[in-house]
């Protein structure tokens, strides 16, 4: 049953990785007054919805890493089914975990987490979990994912006060729905991948400086490593359960 699951999450998550390159380039696109900023041509802007951008300036491409978000995606499904095994809340993880893949990916390219993707994510971990909570064979607490999501969301928001240029206000909407998911496997978890969040970021940036590419003061997006922290621990957690 086990084997089974997992391949239907690698497909699930292949084919919604495949989905994932446009979506990425639809949140990365600035705004129209962005691009009158960012065009020194001054030319003319097209657009809808507030996605707009230069009518002649060359199309962004996807980028090199386009192909790789399929298989990415699949990945991490199939790893999450795995750990999860046949539990209720692997549906849940399922579902969401192309849409940290989506805000991995649009957060390192342009430094930005939408709004309409982190509070749709805070609020469908919350109201799944809620309902997975009804499901007898659960196995977390809804509460403490609760608690976990004010008590993450409570702490980023603390070091994006302390330090506004380290620590954006999208990572704190983000944390909010990390924290609830780490939260249903019990505060060890909460800890575990809060933890390897930062020791993420910390070696990434480390690793840039080393190679001259930033220094200690170069704003680096915390978004990827906040979500890769979050899988750590949620594997972590299942395969305690």
């Amino acid at each position: 049953m086990t084997g089974l699951l997992v391949i239907v999450a690698a497909l699930w998550g292949g084919v919604t990785g495949a989905l994932l390159p446009r979506a990425a380039y639809r949140f990365s696109v600035p705004s129209g007054e962005e691009w009158r900023e960012l065009c020194p041509g001054g030319h003319a802007i097209r657009g809808w919805a507030g996605r707009a951008r230069c009518a002649e300036c060359p199309d962004p491409s996807y980028g090199p890493a386009t192909p790789l978000l399929p298989l990415t995606t699949a990945v991490v499904c199939a790893v999450l089914a795995a750990a999860t095994d046949t539990r209720p809340e692997v549906a849940v993880w399922l579902l969401l975990a192309p849409l940290g893949v989506l805000l991995a990916v649009v957060d390192f390219r342009v430094q930005r987490l939408p709004d309409a993707l982190t509070l749709p994510l805070a609020a469908a971990v919350l109201v799944l979990l809620g309902l997975v909570a009804l499901v007898p064979e659960h196995t977390g607490d809804w509460l403490t994912a609760l608690s976990g999501a004010l008590a993450l969301g409570g702490g980023y928001f603390v070091l994006f006060r302390i330090n506004p240029g380290g620590m954006g206000f999208g990572d704190v909407k983000l944390a909010l729905g990390v924290g609830a998911a780490l939260g249903w496997y019990g505060w060890p978890t909460v800890l575990l991948g809060t933890l390897a969040g930062f020791l993420l970021g910390a070696l990434y940036g480390g690793a840039l400086v080393v190679a001259r590419k930033a220094d200690r003061k170069t704003a680096i997006p915390f978004g990827p490593f906040l979500i890769a922290g979050a899988y750590a621990g949620l594997l972590s957690g299942a395969c305690a359960v």
